[in-house]
């Protein structure tokens, strides 16, 4: 009899394990998962990351190619705005599409001089999302560079927090628009219009952003320079480079996924900015800013043309802000469980 209740015991499943038991990282993601908005806001974010770089191959469309004959096609939406009973017959009847100036060789209708707008939107969206992932990492090195020295090193700590306050002093469009003008001729001569171009906005927006960056990281590393594990390695000689490397980057990496995710929504609204303004990218290479600049005169006639680029953005920026909000609660441990 008790070897049958052992054998029994021996083979029952193993009781789930607690959340105490379970590693950090299925912690977080047991509290990230709880996160509605953070779950949506992933999902939303990688389908148009994916839709931007793999869209180009399906919808092949050249974005630069000027087909004059199909100049200012309105969006196969249109259809909506017929009587109830000709949007069904719209749709299937090419004749009732051409007159209303729709087609579906243009799904989202063409600018005014031919350049189809969907291709133009995926291409665009590259540039805009690699905008905004290139000046985040700047943005993350500097301002993590920054705090770990100056939470560490009480030497310089005075010296790189003026710093910082000197950076937050300066208006930061402004400071763009003087760096785009001083120098976007030699940087364009030197790499290029576009990659010039490139360079000096993503250099511009990563060097102008990582002040809060720093700010958040230097007041974490002060609270780890006091803990248990911190003071033992120290006892037993560990260098100040391994020691950050080992002890107090690895536990300063909450605040810094927080920053990367916000960090790209501002990112993305600087570039546009930028462009809206006519002082990004050129005109025959598009971006959801420049998109929406080219869009403005046209907006009484066409208000697509503005509402697509601008929905984009707004999406974009808003499905990020969520990932934020989720992880900032996933990975603080005094808000997570609750």
């Amino acid at each position: 009899m008790t070897d049958q209740t052992a054998s029994k015991s021996a083979a029952a499943p193993a009781p789930p394990a607690s959340p105490r038991e379970r590693g950090h990282w299925a912690n977080v993601w047991a509290q990230f998962r709880s996160h509605r908005g953070a779950l949506m806001g992933s999902a939303v974010f990688l389908f148009i990351c994916a839709m931007v770089l793999f869209g180009p191959y399906i919808w092949t469309v050249d974005p630069g190619y000027q087909d004059f004959r199909a100049r200012n096609m309105r969006h196969i939406l249109a259809c909506f705005s017929l009587p109830w009973g000709d949007v069904a017959n719209c749709f299937l009847n090419p004749s009732e599409m051409v007159s209303i100036n729709v087609t579906w060789a243009h799904p989202l209708g063409t600018d005014n001089i031919g350049r189809d707008t969907l291709a133009r939107l995926l291409f665009g969206g590259r540039i805009s999302m690699a905008v905004g992932l290139t000046a985040m990492g700047i943005a993350l090195f500097l301002g993590t560079l920054v705090g770990v020295l100056a939470g560490y090193f009480k030497r310089i700590d005075g010296l790189l927090m003026r710093t910082t306050d000197l950076f937050l002093a300066l208006p930061l469009l402004p400071l763009l628009l003087l760096m785009v003008l001083l120098f976007r001729e030699p940087l364009s001569a030197a790499f290029g219009t576009e990659g010039g171009i490139f360079i000096l906005i993503v250099t511009g927006i990563g060097i102008t952003s990582w002040m809060p960056t720093a700010r958040i990281v230097r007041g974490d590393v002060l609270a780890l320079k006091e803990r248990e594990f911190v003071l033992a390695a120290r006892s037993i000689g560990t260098r100040p480079g391994r020691m950050i490397l080992r002890h107090v980057l690895p536990n300063v990496m909450s605040p810094i996924m927080v920053s990367a995710t916000l960090g790209i929504a501002s990112a993305i609204i600087t570039e546009s900015a930028l462009s809206f303004l006519g002082l990004g990218f050129p005109p025959d290479f598009p971006t959801w800013g420049r998109l929406l600049n080219d869009g403005v005169q046209y907006m009484q006639q066409y208000p697509e043309r503005v509402v697509w680029p601008g929905l984009l953005i707004s999406v974009v920026v808003l499905a990020v802000n969520y990932v934020g909000d989720g992880l900032r609660d996933a990975l603080d441990p005094r808000i997570r469980g609750r």
